[in-house]
C-alpha cells in the first residue's frame, strides 16, 4: 500500500466509521496522547521501567500505528500528501545533513 493509498483508506474509514474528523485541535491533543502511550511501551521494554502485571508488552506495535492513524488524519485535514512531501523532506535531509553525519566523530 502507498501512503497515498493510506491516506484514502483512512479517509474512507473516518467516512463510514467516524461520521467525520475531529478537529485539528483535537486530533493533535490525541496525537500526543499516543506518543505518551508508546512513550511508556519505550520506558519500559528499553528503559529502566518494568511493565505492571496489569500491561500488556506487546502493545508497542499498536501504539506506534495509532500515532500513524492520527498523523494521517491531520496530513488529510490539512491536505497534505504524505507521500509526496515525505520525499521531498528526505532529499532535503540528504542534502543538507549528509557530510555533517560522516564527519561527527560521535557517531564512528
Amino acid at each position: 500500500m502507498t501512503l497515498e493509498e493510506w491516506q484514502k483508506a483512512v479517509d474512507e474509514w473516518i467516512k463510514q466509521h467516524g461520521v467525520r474528523y475531529f478537529d485539528e485541535k483535537t486530533n493533535t491533543l490525541l496525537l500526543m496522547e499516543e506518543v505518551g502511550e508508546f512513550a511508556r511501551h519505550v520506558a519500559r521494554q528499553f528503559g529502566e521501567q518494568s511493565y505492571k502485571s496489569t500491561e500488556d508488552p506487546s502493545g508497542i506495535q499498536k501504539e506506534l500505528l495509532d500515532i500513524f492513524f492520527v498523523i494521517t488524519c491531520l496530513a488529510n485535514q490539512l491536505e497534505i500528501n504524505l507521500e509526496e512531501e515525505l520525499r521531498m523532506h528526505l532529499q532535503s535531509k540528504a542534502n543538507r545533513d549528509h557530510e555533517r553525519h560522516h564527519n561527527n566523530p560521535k557517531l564512528k
